[in-house]
C-alpha cells in the first residue's frame, strides 16, 4: 500500500471504487473457475456419442445436455470469445460514470482540487489508474481465455479470424480498453452526467468496434492463390488454398482473365447476373488471408486504436482546461 504508484489521488481513486474492484476480480476468478472445471470436463469425458438418441434409448455419457463435455467446452468457448468483446464497453461506461461524471455532477471534483491537486493531475491520475486496472483485467481475461481454448482453435466457431476469438488473442483487446477509458473521460468532462456519460461512452466504443471489426481485413493486402480448371463438373478444385485461411472472395475466369461465380452463370441464371460472353471455364482463384496476416492486421488495428485513445486522451485535457479556471 506505500507503492508511490498508489499514493495521493491515485490511492484515492482505488479506495472510493474498490467495491468494482472487488467485483471485477470475483468475476476473473468465477472465469477462470469455470474455465478449469470445463476443461477437466472434457478431458474427463472425451467420447462423443454418434447418433445419441437415435435408437430412442438415452444418451449414457451425454454432459449437461451435450453430446460430451468436450462440445460443451467448445460452445463455452465460443460465447466467451464473444463476452470479452464487452470487457472495453464497461471499462468506458465505469470511467464515464462513476469515475468523472459523477464526481461532475455532484460536485465532488471539488474537493480534490482544493487538497493541492491541479485539476490536470486529479485527471491523470484517473486514467492511469483506470488505463492500468482495465489493462490487467483484460490480460487476465485473455490468459484464462487461451487456457481454455488450447487446442480447440481452428474449429468452425473458434477460428483465429473469428469476431470475439481474433480480439481474445491479440493485443487489439487491450488497446479497445484504453480506447474506451480515455472515450469516458472526455464523455464524462463534456456531459457531466453519469447516465448520459455512460450510454455515450457505449455508443461510440461499440461503434468503434463495429466499424473497425467490418473493415479490419480490408487493412492489409490479400494474398491471391489460382489455378488452372480441373475438368470437373464444377470446374475447380482449390486446393492449393492454405489451410486456416480466411477467404475473402472466391471464383472462376475465363482465357480473357474475367472473374466470375461459375454457379451464377449458368444458362438459365446469365440474365439475372452480370456475366461475361465467354463463360468457358479455364481456371480458378481465390482472395485470402493466410493465418500468417493475422499479427500484421492485429498490429496495424492496436496502431489505430491507439492512436484514436491518445486523441481522446488529449481532447480531455483541452476540455478539462478550458472549462477551469
Amino acid at each position: 500500500m506505500s507503492s508511490p504508484l498508489l499514493r495521493g489521488p491515485r490511492w484515492a481513486d482505488v479506495r472510493v471504487h474498490r467495491t468494482a474492484l472487488w467485483t471485477a476480480g470475483a468475476a476473473i476468478v468465477l472465469a477462470a473457475l469455470l474455465t478449469g472445471y470445463f476443461r477437466w470436463a472434457a478431458a474427463a469425458y472425451p467420447a462423443t456419442i454418434n447418433d445419441c438418441g437415435s435408437s430412442g434409448g438415452p444418451c449414457e455419457n451425454a454432459f449437461l445436455g451435450f453430446a460430451s463435455a468436450h462440445d460443451l467446452l467448445n460452445a463455452y468457448m465460443a460465447n466467451a470469445a464473444l463476452a470479452l468483446l464487452i470487457l472495453p464497453l464497461l471499462a468506458g461506461a465505469f470511467v464515464a460514470g462513476p469515475m468523472v461524471g459523477r464526481e461532475l455532477e455532484t460536485g465532488l471534483h471539488r474537493l480534490a482540487w482544493t487538497q493541492s491537486v491541479s485539476p490536470a493531475r486529479w485527471l491523470a491520475s484517473k486514467l492511469t489508474v483506470a488505463a492500468a486496472l482495465s489493462a490487467a483485467g483484460a490480460l487476465a481475461l485473455m490468459g484464462v481465455f487461451q487456457l481454455g481454448a488450447s487446442g480447440l482453435l481452428g474449429r468452425w466457431n473458434l477460428s483465429w479470424s473469428d469476431r470475439g476469438v481474433y480480439e481474445a488473442i491479440g493485443p487489439v483487446l487491450i488497446a479497445y480498453c484504453l480506447l474506451a477509458v480515455a472515450v469516458g473521460a472526455l464523455a464524462g468532462l463534456l456531459l457531466r452526467r453519469t447516465l448520459l456519460g455512460m450510454s455515450v461512452t457505449g455508443v461510440v466504443t461499440g461503434g468503434i468496434l463495429f466499424a473497425l471489426g467490418s473493415v479490419r481485413w480490408h487493412l492489409f493486402p490479400v494474398t491471391t492463390v489460382s489455378g488452372p480448371a480441373s475438368g470437373r463438373s464444377t470446374g475447380y478444385t482449390m486446393h492449393d488454398v492454405p489451410v486456416d485461411s480466411l477467404i475473402m472472395d472466391m471464383g472462376v475466369h475465363n482465357a480473357a482473365g474475367e472473374r466470375f461465380v461459375a454457379g451464377q452463370c449458368s444458362p438459365e441464371q446469365m440474365a439475372d447476373f452480370p456475366c461475361p460472353s465467354d463463360t468457358r471455364i479455364t481456371g480458378w482463384y481465390a482472395e485470402v488471408h493466410p493465418h500468417s496476416h493475422f499479427w500484421y492486421v492485429q498490429l496495424i488495428e492496436t496502431g489505430i486504436v491507439l492512436a484514436l485513445a491518445a486523441a481522446a486522451a488529449y481532447a480531455a485535457f483541452r476540455v478539462l482546461r478550458r472549462r477551469t479556471p
